[in-house]
């Protein structure tokens, strides 16, 4: 262990004594919402209506991937800050394999998607709205594999719930408000538009709050997914086959083609043949393992394996004995992932094309210790940069050259965004659902991308995506995440399940960019070292660094910027004032987590869901 704050030895006793009084207290720790106990199944997501479309799939006999896939499709519809045409990304476990799974359903770069094309127009980065913005679309593919691979239920029983809501819902205050505040950027294109503002020309042009919000151009994108299977299930294809068929008119077909030409009219680069190349993956997820803990991540074309990385650098410290959120556990928890973030922004990208990344490296133990040597014991470091994780692989190293310089990339990249335009980039938001049922089927899938203002393509209803802005066009800040076409962006999206004594132990994922491993970290560690139950890790106070890069946007960062929630003790926070941190503070800082934890002395389901936004769950 690395021996920490000799100089503040009594000050520190103090706050230690205090904050283990503070963890006893977790027994009696008030929670706004209450644990979900389900003996069958559960189902949480990002919306009250979108939980009810899996709780009905759930009661009509379907398995948590049915339901999984009947919630993804209804938030999509609702806009939940999503749209059909982003990106899907998904753990599942299968019971009967005892093996996760995981899911790769994001886009790529089109056609013409190229460095030069961007930097031509005067960009830094490919633009953060538009059809410019847009990979191809991830999210239908993402859904019928999964449904086709391990659901139950047809393309139609599944989509069900979303053929009714695009038919008409009464919509929310929430995407109405977006809808407001993007309005006039969303009069930019034609087919938004007619869907986004029916009321234009008048002095409130979006829906208003609890209107039946109509979409039929989805409704009939929809409808023609489950003409195309029951057409192959009169030709005598089986269930599988049939739900491919609609994969086939969606990527190859008439959709296809009217997708393509909504997208071009306005501007876009996707082709038909970026859509017929494009394919979802099934993956084996990458693993570390923390106090005999197995957690599993998607690989490196998301940020997960970050969370795996902090872990592996946190096993260094005694966690427990700082104490829930002291000066020096917050201060360790921050440095730890300035460390793992560092590696995320420079060696991170699409593992299907070249270079490799050095995952084995990153994720070796001995790196890990070796990153763990670099914190300093009472301040924040602002330089901290990526590490060389190649030796522990074998291999050399052949991007060296980048890094002496690297903290220093940003600099000259233009003026800054603001602070409020910044916090609203990097925490950027999407939804999240997760399912677990009695047969022992579990899901978690953190689905993003053509959220509002999105660009919908043509006639088919489908909002595009703007993933392309998690690119880089200079290869000396991320070599492994430079646009080309046919290659995935690095996204922010990491559903996450963790396996305890061969059995599963929890499930959880969360929205909010940049921010979702630091809160998936905290919420893991929560319950791990400091025995929350799974509502109080998830309403538990977080905090939240931005000395990362953004992914969207400019990618600024802020070094040493620190988050708190506001009822954090004030000798904490003057401690951390010390180190060098700039503090700011907010009410809830926790969300919006969901998540299961597997109660195997009681054979039930534990569903938790944070007090931060809208995310509800049911179970039974």
């Amino acid at each position: 262990m690395f021996n920490f704050f000799k100089s503040r030895q009594i000050n520190l006793m103090i706050v230690l004594m205090f904050n283990i009084l503070l963890l006893n207290c977790f027994s009696i720790y008030a929670v706004e919402k209450p644990v979900l106990h389900g003996r069958h199944w559960v189902a949480i997501t990002g919306k009250p209506l979108a939980a009810t479309a899996g709780a009905t799939i759930f009661n009509q006999g379907g398995n948590a991937v049915d339901a999984a896939c009947a919630m993804l499709a209804a938030v999509c519809t609702m806009w939940d800050v999503l749209g059909w045409g982003g990106e899907t990304q998904a753990l599942i476990y299968n019971p009967h394999t005892q093996k996760i799974i995981g899911i790769n359903a994001l886009g790529v770069a089109p056609s013409g998607a190229t460095t030069d094309f961007f930097k031509q127009q005067g960009l830094n980065y490919p633009p953060e709205y538009g059809p410019l913005a847009a990979v191809t679309p991830g999210t239908p593919g993402g859904l019928m594999t999964m449904l086709a691979e391990f659901g139950s239920m047809s393309l139609a029983q599944v989509l069900e719930p979303a053929i009714q809501m695009a038919e008409g819902y009464p919509i929310e205050q929430q995407a109405v408000n977006q809808i407001q505040r993007h309005q006039e950027r969303i009069k930019q294109w034609p087919y938004s538009r007619d869907v986004f503002l029916p009321h234009l020309g008048e002095e409130h042009e979006p829906p208003h709050t609890g209107e039946i919000f109509r979409q039929l151009d989805l409704l009939q994108t929809l409808q023609q997914l489950v003409e195309a299977e029951q057409q192959a299930l009169a030709q005598g294809k089986n269930r599988k086959q049939a739900i491919y068929s609609a994969y086939y008119r969606f990527y190859c077909g008439d959709i296809a083609a009217e997708f393509v030409r909504g997208c071009q009219e306005q501007g876009g680069l996707i082709t038909l043949k970026d859509l017929a190349d494009w394919q979802v993956y099934l993956e084996e997820p990458v693993m570390t393992t923390y106090k005999d803990i197995e957690v599993y991540k998607l690989t490196c074309w998301v940020q997960g394996p970050v969370m795996l990385q902090a872990l592996n650098i946190l096993e260094n410290f005694d966690l427990k004995s700082m104490g829930y959120n002291s000066a020096r556990y917050i201060h360790i928890l921050y440095q730890t992932m300035n460390l793992s973030f560092a590696d995320r922004d420079f060696y991170y990208g699409d593992p299907y094309v070249q270079p490799d990344e050095p995952l084995k490296g990153l994720l070796s133990k001995q790196y890990a210790r070796q990153r763990a040597a670099l914190i300093q014991p009472d301040r924040n470091d602002a330089e901290a940069a990526p590490g060389d994780p190649y030796p522990f692989e074998d291999r050399k190293n052949p991007y060296l050259h980048f890094l002496k310089d690297w903290t220093k990339i940003h600099q000259h990249k233009g003026e800054e965004t603001g602070r409020l335009g910044f916090d609203e980039e990097f925490t950027r938001g999407t939804t999240s659902i997760q399912a677990a049922d009695k047969q022992g089927w579990i899901v978690s899938v953190t689905p993003s991308g053509g959220w509002i203002p999105a660009c919908i393509a043509g006639k088919t209803g489908i909002g595009m995506s703007q993933r392309m802005q998690s690119f880089v066009l200079d290869e000396a800040e991320n070599p492994f995440n430079v646009v080309q076409p046919g290659q995935r962006p690095c996204a922010t999206l990491t559903p996450t399940i963790a396996i305890k004594d061969g059995k599963p132990f929890l499930s959880f994922s969360i929205q909010g960019g940049d921010t979702q491993d630091q809160n998936c970290l905290q919420f893991f560690l929560n319950m791990v070292e400091f025995g929350m139950n799974i509502q109080q890790a998830c309403e538990a106070a977080n905090i939240i660094s931005y000395q990362m890069h953004s992914s969207f946007g400019k990618h600024e960062k802020h070094p040493g910027r620190l988050t708190l929630r506001e009822d954090v003790p004030p000798w904490v926070a003057d401690e951390l004032k010390k180190m060098g941190y700039e503090l700011r503070f907010s009410k809830k800082t926790s969300g919006p987590m969901n998540a299961i934890f597997f109660d195997w002395e009681h054979g039930t389901f534990w569903g938790g869901s944070s007090n931060y936004g809208e995310d509800y769950g049911i179970a039974w």
